[in-house]
């Protein structure tokens, strides 16, 4: 629970009040490798705090190909998050890429929190808002940079995190087959190599 509490005072520094009612309505929860925590076509009603692991958010169309949309790195908040502010069904699969340390909380009764502390409201606030830049970021980057480029923004915001997942991962959040990643690597080496 520290994890979480120097998480949210980050944001935005809680009360012992608003942090006493806040940290009940957490529960542990592991999620193996491998695990959903939440799959296309559920309404989300949980969002959890992952202590430890490495989870990614995809997409998969109708001739079943996956695409990467997102790497969350831990310490971090999961959750099929426009389901739980539109209460439509998820779009996208939240999968454990390695085994993770969860804490699980209603979402619902998180925001009834927010009437009687409006400094975790702000804290929800400031959420919403560094997921919003983030995506704008992503998309503006999809759009207007090439594969190499995105690559090496890929390597500055997920630093070891090729160490830890299969190059196809990678390659499909790029946008690119593995074979284009794997000429990328080699040519990047190269030229490293060369400058030295």
């Amino acid at each position: 629970m520290s994890e979480l509490k120097k998480f949210f005072n980050q944001l935005t520094p809680l009360s012992d009040e608003s942090w006493d009612k806040l940290s009940l309505l957490f529960t542990p929860k592991t999620l193996k490798k491998g695990e959903y925590f939440i799959k296309e076509g559920q309404t989300a009603k949980e969002i959890a705090f992952m202590e430890n692991g490495i989870v990614r958010a995809f997409y998969r169309n109708n001739e079943a190909v996956e695409y990467n949309k997102h790497f969350f790195i831990s310490p971090c908040f999961i959750g099929g998050y426009a389901s739980l502010i539109t209460k439509l069904p998820n779009q996208i699969y939240q999968q454990a890429l390695t085994d993770c340390k969860l804490l699980v909380a209603n979402y619902t009764a998180i925001k009834e929190l927010y009437q009687s502390c409006h400094d975790l409201e702000r804290a929800g606030r400031v959420l919403a808002e560094h997921f919003f830049v983030q995506k704008e970021k992503r998309e503006i980057e999809l759009v207007l940079l090439d594969s190499e480029s995105r690559y090496e923004i890929f390597l500055k915001e997920f630093p070891h995190l090729e160490q830890q997942i299969p190059q196809y991962h990678i390659a499909s959040y790029l946008g690119i087959t593995p074979t284009q990643l794997s000429r990328i690597r080699k040519r990047m080496s190269r030229a490293r190599h060369l400058s030295t």
